[in-house]
């Protein structure tokens, strides 16, 4: 599978995205070609090597006439429906991008979808930027894309609708449910542009996912940094397909003072409300104190509603949180008849492409309880059948 990483160490925006495609191999020409269809006046693409704190990078500047025209997002879907060189996924894309910046816009500003116009982001060179994002991302044919958690730097931008925090409003809005990276940067490092390509284009965020790279390309900002380089990275290459790569969050506390009881009570309400496995784990803690480590592992989205029953059921005081990637390997569910009836179970593929055959423990303690066997002898009696089924294919 051919997969992209998006390493925005130094935030995201339309003119890095371009950078970094056009710097990975996508033809600086066919985008042009794809620009000059919407009829915009005299909109060129410039592409320049230069160098940010020692890095070289790929630079895409946008030239054409001045303007002052505040497009809707109507004006600017009927451009990209209009193009006679664009392609269908080409369109799609572009038109999902703007759409779900004109929802963002609308929100901030209490207006429709319908109403909304833009300002900045309805400008020549951020149409250019995000329909020469939609044809690059379709020419460079990943099968998948992840992403880094977004800095957004700190400070205060000037808009159109004077001054701002930063985030400005539109890209705080559409960074909403994305994991956010501190940054003690003093500028805005991530426009609402750059947001609203990533927030459409990217699968997951995370962490470098395991992959052959391949390609490594830079797309340079305008802006020049006192810390760091203003640049984006894409990572392309190849992921293992014989598992798969995810990320999960791990939630830790150390409990001294929290009875079994409660601990029990506690794991079994965590899993109810979604963790995917809570375990505990013996440990010296200060004062030469015996405690228990009790560990979840759980999505992004039931991050704060687990903590919030850590804290609530349990005596701690702080809990430790991590992103970890981690490889799993492809299944599916897989029934086997018994001697007692059919006994569910999981199917898993190696990376050699052997598979391995896991009964169910529900479904085992459920046949040991109604047949009154033991539950090895179940799980003998379903492993056995699997292998007979197989053997006889």
């Amino acid at each position: 599978m051919k997969i992209a990483y998006l390493d925005c160490m130094s935030g995201i925006s339309g003119d890095m995205t371009l950078g970094a495609l056009v710097d990975a191999g996508v033809d600086l020409k066919a985008i042009q070609a794809g620009i000059d269809s919407l009829g915009l006046p005299d909109c060129r693409l410039v592409a320049t090597e230069v160098k940010k704190k020692g890095f070289r990078a790929t630079s895409v500047t946008v030239e054409h006439e001045p303007e002052h025209a505040h497009r809707h997002l109507h004006h600017i879907t009927e451009m990209i429906d209009g193009s006679d060189v664009l392609t269908s996924s080409q369109k799609e894309l572009a038109k999902r991008i703007f759409t779900r910046l004109g929802k963002a816009e609308a929100h901030v500003h209490g207006s429709t979808l319908r109403q909304v116009h833009f300002h900045e982001v309805g400008a020549v060179d951020s149409i250019a930027d995000i329909v020469g994002s939609a044809i690059g991302w379709d020419l460079l044919g990943v099968e998948r894309i992840e992403c880094s958690p977004i800095p957004t730097g700190h400070g205060f931008v000037k808009i159109a609708h004077g001054r701002v925090s930063i985030p400005a409003p539109a890209t705080a809005e559409l960074l909403k449910g994305i994991p956010i990276a501190r940054s003690d940067v003093e500028c805005e490092l991530t426009t609402p542009t750059g947001a609203a390509i990533v927030s459409t284009i990217v699968d997951q965020f995370g962490h470098l996912p395991p992959m052959k790279i391949d390609t490594i390309a830079y797309g340079a900002g305008d802006k020049e940094l006192e810390t760091q380089g203003n640049i984006l990275r894409l990572l392309i290459g190849e992921a293992d397909e014989s598992s798969v790569a995810d990320q999960i969050w791990v939630l830790e506390t150390n409990l001294d003072d929290t009875s079994g009881e409660i601990i029990g009570h506690c794991a079994q309400l965590l899993g109810e409300a979604g963790a995917l496995d809570v375990y505990s784990s013996s440990i010296q803690m200060k004062k030469n104190r015996p405690g228990v480590k009790l560990t979840v592992l759980c999505w992004a989205a039931d991050v704060q509603r687990l903590e919030r029953i850590l804290f609530k059921q349990t005596s701690t005081i702080g809990i430790r949180k991590w992103l970890a990637s981690r490889h799993i390997l492809p299944r599916e569910a897989h029934d086997v008849e018994t001697q007692w009836g059919t006994l569910e179970g999981k199917l898993a593929t190696l990376p050699d492409g052997a598979q391995r055959f896991s009964p169910e423990y529900e479904a085992c303690r459920r046949i040991s309880e109604a047949n009154e066997v033991s539950i090895q002898t179940v799980y003998q009696e379903a492993t056995a059948s699997y292998l007979k089924s197989r053997d006889e294919q």
